[in-house]
């Protein structure tokens, strides 16, 4: 069983605690730029599984966007509503991968970043990129990021995925402990998706040119996370040598 998003509640106060930092340097840079956030024809962008609200905010805050973000968790759209309002920032709560709010072909770009992995049934992962497709508009962008699948079970700055040595089957949960800054450790449940099940969901949903990408630290321009004194700032972090993110790219 992987972790209950959907409750809230201790889950959802300590992933809004966690400090994403590998993510903001590695991850959403990768994903912004792959949804080529900052382009004139993009103006409505979809936050598929929003959670508390960080990374709608950073694309609020930086590209002058609408997002439309979605979540199941009442309790991590209530951090959301509460910590990251924003003018240009619609929170809805989702009972299942239906996005009736939402016409088709109505936004230019969407991103899902820990989703996927959160969710051990493939069929409503299928579900849920088909419902993405359903609202893009042709020529849309769909940027999906988890955690590499290539990469489990290293130590990364603030997390692991997973035990080391561990080879792990499709849909396989595997624990993740998120290191918070304050001391402690917040203990999940993800499962394990190997790299050919996002190429497989993406294609099949009716995307095409579907391709992945693992950045390194040091692959994106965009590093102003690693600031000294940060978890980052050591000697050859394993960021530098492993991928801890993969980030799969489609296009309607």
């Amino acid at each position: 069983m992987g972790t209950d998003w959907q409750a809230g509640g201790a889950v959802a106060t300590g992933f809004d605690d966690y400090d994403d930092l590998p993510e903001r340097v590695l991850g959403y840079p990768t994903v912004f730029s792959a949804l080529r956030l900052g382009d004139p024809d993009v103006r409505t962008v979809l936050d598929y599984g929003c959670g508390p609200g960080k990374v709608s905010l950073r694309v609020a805050e930086n590209y002058p966007v609408a997002v439309e973000a979605v979540d199941i968790s009442p309790g991590m759209l209530e951090i959301a509503r509460t910590r990251r309002a924003h003018p240009r920032i619609r929170y809805h709560e989702l009972t299942g991968p239906r996005l009736d709010f939402l016409a088709d072909d109505s936004v230019d770009a969407a991103m899902c970043c820990y989703v996927f992995i959160n969710i051990g049934d493939l069929d409503r992962i299928r579900a849920i990129a088909a419902e993405v497709h359903r609202v893009l508009r042709p020529g849309g962008r769909f940027a999906v990021l988890d955690t590499n699948p290539d990469t489990t079970g290293i130590r990364f700055s603030t997390f692991v995925s997973g035990e080391p040595g561990v080879r792990y089957e499709a849909g396989q949960p595997r624990r993740v402990l998120l290191h918070l800054p304050a001391g402690g450790v917040l203990e999940l449940r993800d499962h394990h998706w190997p790299r050919r099940t996002y190429q497989d969901v993406l294609t099949e949903a009716g995307f095409r040119d579907v391709t992945t990408t693992a950045p390194l630290l040091g692959d994106v321009a965009d590093t102003a996370g690693a600031v000294p004194g940060s978890p980052l700032d050591v000697d050859r972090p394993a960021e530098a040598d492993h991928p801890p993110f993969l980030v799969t790219t489609g296009e309607k």
